[in-house]
């Protein structure tokens, strides 16, 4: 499949592996770190719906970083298992609805009714991309790659509260995260219907 990243999706090894550590070493868990990333998105949450946008844009920037940081523990001390993967999937998903909720909460209070919908829009697209990906994966297909990833959301959703811009930040949000559906739908139909492929 065609590598189609704008951002990269973890830390260089040569940064994670002493980053994980040094974490390992104060006796947190990759678990923990998981936990504490969806706890930090939820308090974004709630600044986003007290109109505190610049706030909300550097508490969710920074707990999102931890989605970086998780794998890298568990690398380093040897707890990588399924369990984790999954944890941290559905953490990561209930973080991310959390503060597009949030955002369509904050439009909706201050009327601006295609904002709202734009934002269930977004909402729609950023699950989708991750369903194509657990599909993917359930016919043995690797899925990574797609124009507009979770960090790529993230970023933008990030910027668009640090300047103030979420109505106009939610636009693209809304367009790419769908397209990026339709892509990952277009590259898992063309992956079964290779003859290599291992459906």
């Amino acid at each position: 499949m065609p590598r189609v990243n704008l951002l990269p999706q973890k830390l260089p090894r040569n940064v994670a592996d002493p980053l994980g550590r040094s974490v390992a070493r104060l006796g947190i868990t990759p678990n923990m770190v998981s936990l504490f990333g969806f706890a930090g998105n939820a308090f974004a949450a709630w600044l986003i719906t007290r109109e505190a946008l610049l706030a909300a844009g550097c508490v969710f920037l920074f707990f999102s970083a931890l989605d970086l940081v998780d794998g890298a523990v568990a690398r380093a001390t040897n707890q990588a298992t399924p369990f984790g993967a999954v944890f941290d999937a559905v953490l990561d998903r209930a973080s991310e609805a959390l503060v597009l909720v949030a955002c369509a909460w904050y439009f909706a209070a201050r009327g601006e009714q295609v904002q709202v919908v734009l934002t269930w829009a977004a909402l729609v697209g950023s699950v989708s991309v991750s369903y194509m990906r657990a599909r993917a994966e359930m016919l043995g297909l690797a899925m990574r790659d797609g124009f507009f990833r979770r960090q790529e959301r993230v970023a933008l959703v990030g910027l668009g509260l640090l300047f103030d811009a979420l109505a106009i930040a939610i636009w693209p949000l809304a367009v790419l995260s769908n397209l990026t559906a339709l892509q990952r739908l277009w590259m898992v139909a063309r992956a079964v219907r290779s003859p290599a492929s291992p459906a």
